[in-house]
């Protein structure tokens, strides 16, 4: 059983990936090729936002993202101690001051009750993270902000496909950012990621800077990165939006197998009516957890921790952090446990999953049909 089903999902898609990427070979230009504006084009239409500016990571989106704001040295930055490093990195490679603030339990997302009390006079943007593959309460979270007159970045790594008040992430707030790594919902077969933003001024500062701050040929206006997604990893992702629809309604047809066998029986990361998840993880909440991922592998079957060490603990950020500011994040960290999830999940495999689980925390054996 694999984790994530890369090579499934290849093979069901070899014939348009495949072409995809020959048009490329056969025309030849690598960097900023056709394909780059069509991907952007057709994402834009697929979140509502008015532009897309593709860029070389999810990392490098929320970089060139808090650039484009001015973000510098002395400013201030909230976001979530509990997500991927590259939340609080994007902020300090800047020179600005990531502030954590802690988590809602039930959906591992900031809580929007935290961050009011963390706002000082340097404070500069709102960075909340769509973990898990579902947003987090975005409009509590823009509330804030308009009385602050600050900006929302969305980081919405795990989240392109998913809803929020009817509205697609990415386009939830001033700036959306997401990320095509391969194990994304929506991935290439590299680094790649991109910006959605309907603020003209900012979409053009985004694409100045992704190109080393130019505004057109070796006239640079601002500065800049190397931060361009190549054209060959732009083509993959058009192949892939073919049938990326039908990979989010598997994806949820997966979760509500979950569901089905464990609601009541272990803890679930909670999904709010208001909201829709892609369910880049399916992931539960277990005590022992170490002992539990023992006896899931013992059983062959493929687990992992996001995340095993929020930010606030991570020697880097020692700095910029109080150990004990967000001790939900904390406790947290110490039982989250993702489960196999993805489109071409069977709900044999899942059944199998279940049961292993629930016998390795002592619950209720699901059923686990073998027809």
């Amino acid at each position: 059983m694999e984790f994530i089903d890369l090579k499934t999902q290849y093979k069901m898609g070899r014939e348009n990936i495949n072409a995809r990427i020959q048009a490329v070979l056969d025309h030849g230009q690598y960097i900023m090729g056709p394909e780059v504006e069509e991907l952007e084009t057709r994402l834009a239409a697929f979140t509502g936002a008015r532009h897309c500016i593709t860029v070389s990571s999810g990392t490098e989106a929320l970089i060139i993202s808090l650039m484009a704001l001015g973000i510098e040295a002395g400013d201030e930055v909230i976001t979530t101690p509990f997500s991927f490093i590259a939340t609080a990195e994007a902020i300090v490679l800047l020179g600005a001051t990531p502030v954590f603030v802690d988590i809602d339990p039930a959906t591992c997302n900031i809580n929007p009750a935290l961050i009011e009390e963390k706002i000082t006079g340097r404070t500069r943007a709102i960075m909340p993270v769509s973990l898990y593959g579902q947003p987090a309460d975005m409009e509590a979270i823009n509330a804030i902000a308009w009385r602050h007159k600050l900006t929302v970045i969305e980081d919405a790594a795990q989240s392109f496909g998913a809803t929020y008040g009817g509205k697609h992430s990415c386009n939830l707030s001033a700036i959306g950012c997401t990320s095509f790594f391969p194990s994304k919902p929506l991935g290439c077969y590299g680094d790649g990621g991109a910006i959605f933003t309907s603020d003209d001024q900012l979409a053009t500062a985004m694409r100045e800077i992704r190109v080393h701050g130019q505004s057109r040929r070796y006239v640079h206006t601002r500065i800049g990165v190397g931060g361009r997604m190549d054209t060959l990893q732009c083509a993959i992702v058009l192949a892939k939006l073919d049938y990326f629809d039908w990979e989010l309604k598997e994806r949820a047809r997966a979760a509500a197998s979950y569901d089905a066998l464990l609601s009541g029986k272990i803890g679930l990361v909670a999904r709010p009516r208001d909201r829709s998840s892609v369910f880049a993880q399916y992931t539960v909440v277990v005590e022992q957890r170490e002992q539990v991922r023992a006896a899931l592998q013992a059983a062959a079957i493929p687990t992992a921790v996001h995340y095993p060490v929020p930010m606030h603990l991570q020697p880097a950020y020692a700095r910029w952090s109080d150990p004990h500011s967000t001790p939900v994040a904390t406790a947290m960290a110490a039982k989250v446990l993702s489960l196999p999830m993805g489109p071409y999940l069977d709900d044999a495999s899942i059944a199998r999953v279940c049961a292993a689980l629930l016998a390795a925390v002592g619950g209720a054996p699901a059923v686990c049909r073998q027809d």
